[in-house]
């Protein structure tokens, strides 16, 4: 046998002087064949290296065991969470993961699509670009079911599984106007997807709902500087400048909510060298509840969202898809949204807050 080639069923039978039918059948741990020649082949096989082609059973099959994840931003903190419980999940099941990265690109995402419909995933988890669903239209007509994670994708009838940002921003803006705050500002990505949009709504409205009026400038937008990469947004140097301007213009007992976490860590560092302290002059409340929060000084409320909740109830969703073959876009059958609610955790970045001193 030729030691650069992958050994074969074949080459099994050979050394072990054994039909290739009887091979199989062992390994596969099949009746009609002896626990001696059973474990014979298995010792043989391991002997030997040989890994069974995936591929090739997945072609007699019809069923590649394997699900794709294409993912905007690696640098997102969420996803770390995410992908864990993803592949966790889909290993539990059975299955393997594809990965695919688009930097929030649409010609990455359509690449990346093309690219899982010609591998024959079984079904495709997706943080969708949000900018044309032409792709994902043909991939779902191909038979393969897509469930849409933590964006809703207008123009595409999908499945989505994700956090309910609406609801963690009425939270947290709640819990500052609970406070006695009069004075909000929201720091946000410069990105026009559902969840900046949702958690902008849940400001905006829940000021309204009090009877407090935001100006427009009450909601900052935080972009990367040109040239860099999406995940440049998620840099605490990017809040920073912003974090000056506002520390010149907000009164004392003010609260600034931020998008992420990595946000408001930026805004820390500018309120404090222009001798405001956060949680007695100023308050911040950030978005994620990354593992340096809470050792912040003082500790950073924040909302807490979870993400492995979103990666499994995505994974348990689409195998549903997979299994009944019957899903959106390829069946005359209806979405399921789900949002799953996040928790807000409060600690000293909000006070009590000092009112009305220059």
């Amino acid at each position: 046998m030729n030691p650069r080639r992958r050994p074969t069923l074949r080459d099994i039978a050979l050394s072990l002087d054994l039909s290739v039918n009887t091979v199989s059948r062992a390994l596969a741990d099949k009746d009609a064949v002896s626990p001696e020649t059973r474990e014979r082949v298995k010792e043989e096989a391991q002997r030997l290296g040989y890994v069974p082609n995936t591929m090739a059973r997945s072609l007699v099959l019809r069923n590649a065991m394997t699900l794709g994840l294409v993912i905007t931003n690696p640098s997102n903190p969420f996803f770390a969470g995410l992908i864990s419980a993803i592949e966790e999940r889909g290993r539990e099941r059975g299955y393997s993961l594809m990965l695919m990265v688009t930097e929030d690109s649409a010609e990455n995402e359509r690449r990346a699509a093309e690219e899982l419909m010609r591998w024959g995933v079984d079904g495709v988890l997706a943080i969708p670009v949000q900018h044309g669903a032409e792709h994902w239209h043909r991939l779902c007509k191909s038979g393969t079911p897509v469930v849409l994670l933590n964006r809703h994708l207008p123009g595409l009838d999908a499945d989505v599984v994700g956090v309910d940002y609406y609801a963690g921003a009425r939270a947290a803006t709640e819990h500052v106007l609970d406070s006695g705050a009069t004075e909000l500002y929201l720091v946000e990505e410069d990105l026009d997807i559902s969840p900046v949009a949702d958690r902008i709504r849940g400001f905006r409205e829940t000021l309204a709902a009090r009877g407090i009026g935001a100006p427009d400038d009450a909601v900052v937008r935080v972009d990367a500087p040109e040239g860099l990469p999406v995940s440049a947004k998620f840099d605490p140097g990017a809040a920073y400048a912003i974090g000056a301007d506002l520390a010149r213009r907000a009164g004392r007992g003010a609260v600034v909510l931020a998008g992420n976490d990595y946000h408001a860590l930026g805004l820390y560092r500018a309120f404090t060298e222009r001798g405001l302290r956060i949680g007695a002059d100023i308050g911040v409340v950030g978005h994620g509840d990354h593992p340096f929060s809470a050792y912040l000084d003082p500790p950073l409320t924040t909302v807490r969202l979870p993400a492995p909740d979103v990666g499994r109830a995505g994974v348990d969703r689409l195998l549903e898809r997979v299994q009944s073959g019957a899903h959106p876009g390829a069946e005359d059958t209806e979405p399921i949204h789900t949002l799953l609610a996040p928790e807000l955790v409060v600690r000293a970045s909000t006070g009590p807050l000092r009112r009305g001193e220059s």
